[in-house]
């Protein structure tokens, strides 16, 4: 009889809990958030503030949960007037990267323990970030679905929507800004930062993210920005193809061969920007020309300008002579430092990387992408988990799956000019570092000069230039410099007493 009573204890026990896959399911608080206070030294200030990290639904049109992003906000403590308190809203790229790399080694409060190249030393981890923007706005960090902790969501009947569906719903250029919109519409709503001046910051693919974003927000939310800073931009819509597609890699080609003393002596005694000038001026003036004319350049001309982009982009004339004047990037990635058996990187040429053979027309690896996942990765889990108090078994994607991304109906640059055509208040910075190889800095100037042919609004467009890569922040000297050009962007973009936004 005990044994009967035991086994109906038992049984009814089991039917009563959850089953072990219900208990054991890998998954995301939808709707979670957890607050944490802290203190940090910007430019010899104490500056008191709270991190909250968590969750919170994307909406479908139904009202239906249908994923849920993770952000982290960081507020300075003790303002009186949140109003006047700036909000900066910041996106990485890729598609598919998620929001760790600007937030632990750019703007945040902190940041990780690198030297001073930005090359990772052990034991890993972060540090406060003495130059921080925080003592002059909140920043909001958001991971885009399937990027971070954020993840699409089962529907009513338990069951993920299809491949397609979440392409239509998430990723694509325009769906990632529709769905982003309304997400910040309610994240601005719930933290009562309606009032307050607005800013978007944008790196890599994220510069075709916001410059969507400002347009959206402004016409589909009502909610009107201050500024639109663009990290590394990428063509954003604005087309850049044929001789200008290759004309435009020189001046880079310039930047990365001088830092690796490739360089004729001439040219290797003058200083970078001084280097850059005069490259910028003959890719304008002749190389683009050349270029245009296809194989029906003179002899005489075609090698004058073989000997100069030799000269420029530290290569040799045959090789330039080779490739017709067209040098593929991989090709220069491989080419420039081939006697000395390295390869130079992609998002940024300084790092070197180490290939199988000498011999080929692309490099095996990107030697900056290995080290930066090396200090990266263990500081972002080890972050939310010890400092910011977020534990969770869900995996943090430094990469997630997005694809296939749809690019069809790329516009987004012109919605930008539409934007601050609008808006009289919205500004636009630019930052660029002189060795990215894959969103080369001439190319963002490029699309600042085009993003307005009726240069009315020029005196709105800024653009600055650091002497690192695509990360140009990893390196400490531009860490700080970065940093004091946004803080400045953002103060004095901020309306005086009384100014109205009107032409």
């Amino acid at each position: 009889m005990n044994k009967i009573l035991s086994f109906v204890f038992l049984s009814c026990a089991l039917f009563s809990l959850p089953s072990i896959a219900e208990q054991h399911n890998r998954t995301i608080e939808i709707d979670h958030k957890i607050t944490t206070e802290h203190r940090v030294e910007i430019k010899g200030k104490r500056i008191n503030y709270t991190a909250t990290t968590g969750t919170q639904p994307v909406w479908n049109e139904k009202g239906e949960a249908i994923a849920t992003l993770h952000y982290t906000y960081y507020q300075r403590k003790n303002i009186k007037e949140v109003s006047e308190r700036p909000l900066l809203i910041s996106f990485n790229g890729g598609p598919g990267s998620a929001s760790v790399w600007m937030h632990i080694a750019y703007t945040g409060p902190r940041v990780l323990k690198i030297d001073d190249e930005g090359y990772p030393q052990q034991p890993y981890g972060l540090k406060d970030n003495p130059y921080s923007v925080l003592d002059v706005a909140d920043i909001v960090y958001v991971n885009p679905v399937n990027t971070g902790y954020s993840r699409v969501l089962k529907n009513a009947e338990g069951k993920y929507p299809s491949k397609p569906e979440q392409t239509k719903m998430f990723f694509g250029i325009n769906a990632d800004i529709k769905y982003l919109a309304e997400w910040l519409n309610t994240f601005i709503h719930r933290n009562e930062r309606m009032l307050s001046p607005k800013y978007l910051i944008g790196e890599s693919y994220g510069t075709t993210r916001v410059a969507g974003l400002a347009h959206a927000m402004q016409n589909k939310q009502w909610l009107y920005l201050n500024g639109v800073i663009l990290v590394s931009p990428t063509d954003i819509g604005i087309k850049r193809q044929g001789p200008v597609k290759v004309a435009n890699r020189l001046p880079y080609y310039a930047a990365a061969a001088w830092y690796h003393k490739a360089l004729p002596t001439e040219l290797q005694s003058k200083d970078l920007p001084e280097v850059l000038t005069e490259v910028e001026a003959y890719t304008i003036d002749k190389y683009l020309p050349a270029l245009a004319k296809g194989a029906f350049i003179s002899e005489q001309e075609k090698q004058s300008v073989i000997k100069t982009v030799a000269k420029y982009s530290g290569l040799n004339e045959r090789f330039v002579a080779q490739n017709n004047l067209d040098i593929p990037t991989a090709a220069f990635w491989k080419e420039l430092l081939r006697d000395r058996g390295r390869t130079i990187g992609r998002l940024d040429s300084r790092y070197l990387g180490i290939d199988k053979r000498d011999a080929g027309s692309r490099p095996d690896y990107w030697p900056e992408l290995t080290s930066w996942l090396h200090s990266f990765t263990p500081a972002i889990n080890h972050y939310f988990a010890t400092e910011l108090n977020y534990k969770t078994d869900v995996k943090y994607n430094m990469f997630g799956t997005v694809h296939p991304w749809d690019n069809s109906d790329n516009n987004v640059g012109e919605q930008l000019r539409l934007a601050m055509a609008q808006n009289p208040y919205l500004h636009v910075l630019t930052q660029s570092g002189y060795y990215d190889g894959a969103t080369n800095y001439f190319d963002a100037k490029y699309n600042m000069w085009q993003l307005d042919p009726s240069g009315k609004m020029r005196d709105r467009l800024t653009f600055k230039g650091y002497r690192s890569g695509h990360m140009m922040y990893l390196r400490h000297e531009d860490l700080e410099a970065s940093n004091e050009d946004l803080r400045r962007f953002i103060q004095n973009t901020l309306p005086k007493v009384g100014q109205s936004a009107l032409y």
